[in-house]
């Protein structure tokens, strides 16, 4: 985590660049450059330095729906002893269904959220991973019903002054 860059070492032309990424992952060099009025080795160059520091990768998103993913859970974990937080936690995040952990304040230790077939598949996950996992104390699980929204970050927050992209802009 250290290797990453902290947004403030990011600049204008950066945060430009991601945002043609985020508008089309498939967007070339050449594009970029061209909506951006910079060369394509100034692209190629800043892509490079923001993938090399793990500020960007580079991903092909796939509809968990469209591709047999049926049953979305998310699930609060309590860890006891407390001590065992973080050995739980390394054990969860290795598992397959998992596309997000985190550590919380609160009632409970975890936050996770799961990608399972269907019901049953999920119902192992449980059973059979989850709760077989020594120091779970607890868990809470709900179930999506629909998931009506993923979104990337949103970089007009960090940059409210920049015009990050023009088809974004064009839509508002």
């Amino acid at each position: 985590m250290e290797d990453r860059l902290p947004s403030a070492t990011l600049d204008d032309l950066d945060f430009r660049i991601l945002a043609q990424l985020q508008d089309d992952g498939r967007k070339s060099f050449t594009e970029i450059a061209a909506e951006l009025q910079v060369s394509v080795g100034t692209v190629r160059n800043r892509m490079a330095a923001l993938i090399q520091s793990r500020t960007l990768t580079v991903i092909g998103r796939v509809d968990p729906e469209k591709v047999g993913f049926h049953a979305y859970a998310h699930i609060f974990v309590k860890v006891r002893p407390a001590s065992q937080i973080m050995t739980v936690a390394r054990k969860i995040a290795r598992l397959p269904e998992v596309s997000f952990l985190a550590m919380l304040s609160g009632e409970y230790d975890l936050e996770v959220n799961v990608m399972c077939r269907n019901n049953d598949h999920l119902i192992r996950l449980m059973n059979e991973k989850i709760h077989g996992i020594s120091g779970v104390h607890e868990t809470n699980t709900n179930m999506y019903l629909r998931v009506l929204k993923i979104a990337q970050p949103d970089l007009s927050l960090v940059r409210p002054n920049l015009l990050l992209s023009s088809s974004k802009n064009q839509r508002a």
